[in-house]
């Protein structure tokens, strides 16, 4: 089976078109149909389905790419440790994480893991869905809860804590509950029906104190916690939000400090392939030292 052609049928697969693909390839997309239809023929079966909307892999098609899709991983898996230095860690590093947790906390303090280490090229996703770190969508994950991927490695890294905050502008329009029950009469800001939160109960403010007669109603509902948190920060209501937000924008109030949510654990987590990679021990062991010098963390 032809390399060449096997990488063009790879490209096209992933992208969709003979265009999306050509352009990824720096190819024409006459160029990229001929090495298709070259393919084919080789194999004697057809591997794409030509529809004006695009292209759809046939059964035989969907077999290849299946392959060519691992073949590729363990590719970039190799390529990526190779290029490992013995005396100092370089080369790419894909790190992908929430996008409130990103935004938040963890590209704040990226600047100074960039100068300690100016070798790796840093490059950081933000995705509250999980990206598949087999087939190397990303190096290493920081998720809020334990993977499910088998065949990777988890470091926990810290625990986050669910507390009720507010905008001081909300507080002084409305005033600031002293009890659970004064909940009933408060804006709350919850995740949204769509919404897939790190832990199952996180809408617990709603019910948090409240009369079995008087269902509180929310507000506004969000899908995502970042989305929650500005809503909170322009003054709309309050809403429980992990603690860390606070501790990174300081412009947020804890309200009712008695009343505790749920927990978050927070994961380290990378393929069982890179446990040997520079790149990421350096970068664990960065993120481990930042963890322990915020006295407030729970480590």
């Amino acid at each position: 089976m032809d390399w060449d052609k096997l990488r063009v049928f790879h490209a096209v697969a992933e992208a969709g078109s003979f265009t999306h693909a050509g352009e990824s390839l720096n190819l024409s997309q006459s160029a990229v149909s001929r090495q298709i239809s070259a393919l084919e023929e080789s194999l004697n079966v057809p591997l794409f389905h030509r529809h004006a909307r695009g292209l759809i892999l046939t059964e035989q098609g969907e077999l290849l790419f299946r392959t060519a899709r691992d073949v590729f991983a363990k590719l970039a898996m190799t390529e990526a440790q190779l290029s490992e230095s013995r005396e100092r860690p370089q080369g790419p590093l894909k790190v992908t994480t929430t996008i409130a947790f990103g935004t938040l906390w963890l590209t704040p303090r990226i600047r100074e893991f960039v100068e300690l280490y100016p070798d790796i090229q840093m490059s950081i996703i933000l995705d509250d869905g999980e990206l598949d770190l087999a087939m190397r969508q990303a190096d290493l994950a920081i998720r809020m809860m334990p993977p499910r991927q088998p065949d990777l490695i988890q470091r926990h890294l810290m625990d986050l804590r669910y507390n009720v905050y507010a905008a001081p502008e909300y507080l002084k329009r409305f005033g600031v509950p002293m009890t659970i029950e004064d909940l009933d009469n408060h804006r709350i800001i919850i995740y949204g029906d769509d919404a897939r939160p790190p832990v199952g109960s996180v809408n617990w403010l709603l019910k948090a104190g409240a009369r079995p007669d008087a269902e509180r109603r929310p507000v506004l509902k969000v899908n995502n916690i970042y989305g929650i948190f500005r809503a909170v920060q322009s003054g709309l209501g309050l809403a429980a939000l992990p603690d860390y937000f606070s501790r990174e924008t300081g412009n947020l109030v804890e309200v009712l400090p008695e009343l505790r949510g749920p927990t978050i654990e927070t994961y380290f987590v990378y393929p069982e392939e890179l446990r040997h990679s520079k790149r990421i021990a350096v970068f664990r062991d960065f993120l481990l030292k930042k963890i322990a010098d915020e006295p407030t963390q729970q480590v």
